[in-house]
């Protein structure tokens, strides 16, 4: 069985150096590059599982390189982990509305990044994934990160839209907080559970008429309900 691979793009070689080593003790394949055109370069010759993509890069930033990956059929399946200085959510939300797949800011936990790199190997890298959802008069595109409720536009935050595109894509199953938590976050993350409940209000709120999808399951979680 081959190993999980992971390229690390990262001008910062003791970070680099850091991540590299924790990554191979965990038994990945790790590739390095210090430079934005030379990583981009590198991933389409190279296919990987996972990119841990800095934001601030030497010859092409972190963001491009997302939107270029993504854009292309045969590189858009890789996973990207956008690892940067910059905290604040509107550099998170630009970074998943060109695809990240998630997002950790520095100084960060090795620990806490080596269980994010575990989560994105784990979620389902079928065709289906990329796919629009459509139900209840919503429509949801993972691609593009919009929604869109009888036609109308709604602006969510990162958090919302993968809590929302969660639940709907596997409508009718009953999700717990913790999942959910999972989903939005990655594993390892400790956080309370009734963080879930807040998105879940505001959620409900941005979908106006058609709140009612987001079913609550008493003592259990939430589950998309379309019927």
């Amino acid at each position: 069985m081959s190993k999980t691979s992971v390229l690390i793009i990262e001008d910062d070689s003791s970070i680099a150096d850091v991540i590299s080593y924790n990554l191979r003790q965990q038994d990945y394949e790790v590739f390095t590059c210090d430079d934005g055109v030379e990583g981009l370069a590198q991933a389409r010759r190279q296919p990987v599982d996972v990119i841990i993509l800095d934001l601030m890069l030497p010859g092409m930033d972190g963001l491009e390189i997302c939107r270029k990956l993504k854009a292309d059929k045969e590189t858009r399946k890789m996973r990207v982990l956008m690892l940067t200085a910059k905290a604040e959510e509107s550099d998170q939300l630009v970074g998943f509305t060109l695809g990240a797949d998630d997002y950790v800011t520095k100084p960060f936990s090795v620990k806490i990044l080596l269980e994010r790199v575990k989560s994105l190997c784990r979620r389902d890298t079928t065709d289906d994934y990329d796919s629009v959802i459509s139900a209840a008069g919503i429509t949801i595109d993972p691609v593009k990160f919009t929604v869109h409720v009888d036609g109308t536009s709604l602006q969510l935050t990162r958090s919302e839209f993968v809590l929302l595109e969660t639940l709907a894509r596997n409508r009718g199953r009953v999700f717990s907080r913790g999942e959910l938590l999972d989903a939005i976050l990655g594993d390892g993350t400790i956080v309370m559970e009734r963080t879930v409940d807040v998105h879940i209000r505001a959620v409900r709120r941005k979908l106006g008429e058609r709140a009612d999808v987001v079913e609550t399951v008493r003592g259990v979680g939430y589950r998309f309900c379309s019927e």
